[in-house]
């Protein structure tokens, strides 16, 4: 995953021009908002993967908007739905969604409404990209997806690929009963995390103690994808060069 390339793309100069003709703003003005608010925004990408009880429908969401078609961002973004949009940054900013938006809209010299727009046709396009980052980083896996994850609660259907499969994994997908979550064998979750993260899949049987402990460290794939590509970036000295200190 590719942090690098999804900011060159979402700050582009076809980006910042579509956003500033959608929302009524200059494009200085774009992109002193993306500037100030993204890394908040990306904050909050790691908090809902990273947090148990919004793991399952954040990869939803992702799997979701990976499907968008982004290849031509000017389209893209002229269509946004900029209301859906600034629900999507309620979701990643929480609580701080109100000082965020108050301190972007102080540094860009707009209105709290104005700046709301350019986060809410923004916000989309983050998540499309990032969904088609993890999408491609499962499905960097065939040979788990085929052979080492079985159909959640023993069915005969196929298991569902790309992020999809992370979300059934999670409990987003089919409801699934405790048990049945419970029972996922190693080769399934243990063998994708394993790849993913660099590991080897985890085959022997473990005392149930010992298999819970290892089930509640290891049954957030998406968590650790996000953090691996997060956890370690600069992002507002990244911003910065793509959008030349504005």
């Amino acid at each position: 995953m590719d942090l690098t390339s999804m900011m060159k793309t979402m700050l582009s100069a076809d980006s910042i021009t579509q956003m500033s003709e959608k929302t009524g703003t200059s494009t200085d003005e774009v992109k002193s908002v993306l500037l100030s608010a993204l890394p908040a925004m990306l904050k909050g990408v790691q908090g809902q993967a990273n947090n148990k009880d919004t793991v399952a429908g954040f990869a939803n969401a992702l799997d979701s908007h990976a499907k968008d078609d982004t290849s031509d961002i000017t389209a893209f973004l002229s269509h946004v739905d900029i209301k859906d949009g600034e629900k999507i940054v309620g979701h990643l900013l929480g609580g701080d969604k109100a000082a965020t938006t108050k301190d972007a809209a102080t540094k860009a010299g707009l209105s709290n409404a104005a700046t709301g727009k350019i986060l809410g046709a923004a916000a989309p396009l983050l998540m499309s990209l990032l969904g088609q980052q993890f999408t491609q980083a499962v499905q960097a896996q065939p040979q788990q997806q085929a052979q080492g994850v079985q159909p959640l609660g023993g069915g005969q259907q196929a298991a569902p690929s790309g992020i999809g499969l992370l979300a059934s994994l999670l409990g987003g997908g089919q409801q699934q009963a405790p048990q049945q979550q419970s029972a996922l064998p190693a080769s399934g979750l243990g063998g994708l995390l394993g790849s993913l993260l660099g590991g080897a899949p985890q085959q022997q049987q473990v005392p149930q103690q010992q298999q819970q402990q290892q089930q509640s460290a290891d049954v957030n794939p998406l968590g650790s994808m996000v953090g691996s590509m997060l956890g370690g970036a600069d992002i507002s000295s990244l911003l910065s060069g793509f959008l030349g200190g504005k």
